[in-house]
């Protein structure tokens, strides 16, 4: 009897630790998913920004000022986030100073 309760527990050792392994790798599998996930939404908002800001100087480079509004970028130069997903603030100060462009999510 002792030999089939010593086979029961340690196949019971084995098969506990073999889920602690599934599980461990899972919840690395995940958090490292999530990681990539947000490193590509924050490479996303930088790069809405910077197509933006380059617009922006190829707009100064080639009329003399920088452009008085997101939309005039947008009609003029061909300058495009997706607006469902991001929201843009453009202020302008002056027509000869760089405008402030900041992009956030919704």
């Amino acid at each position: 009897m002792k030999k089939k309760e010593n086979k029961l527990v340690g196949f019971l050792a084995e098969y506990a630790i073999s889920i602690v392994l599934f599980a461990a790798v899972a919840v690395f599998c995940v958090v490292g998913m999530n990681h990539a996930e947000e490193k590509q939404q924050a490479e996303a908002l930088r790069i809405a920004e910077e197509s933006i800001l380059r617009g922006a100087v190829s707009c100064y480079a080639l009329e003399g000022f920088y452009p008085p509004s997101y939309e005039y970028l947008k009609e003029n130069y061909g300058i495009r986030v997706d607006e469902e997903k991001y929201m843009v603030f453009y202020t302008v100060f002056a027509s000869n100073m760089m405008p402030d462009v900041t992009v956030v999510e919704k």
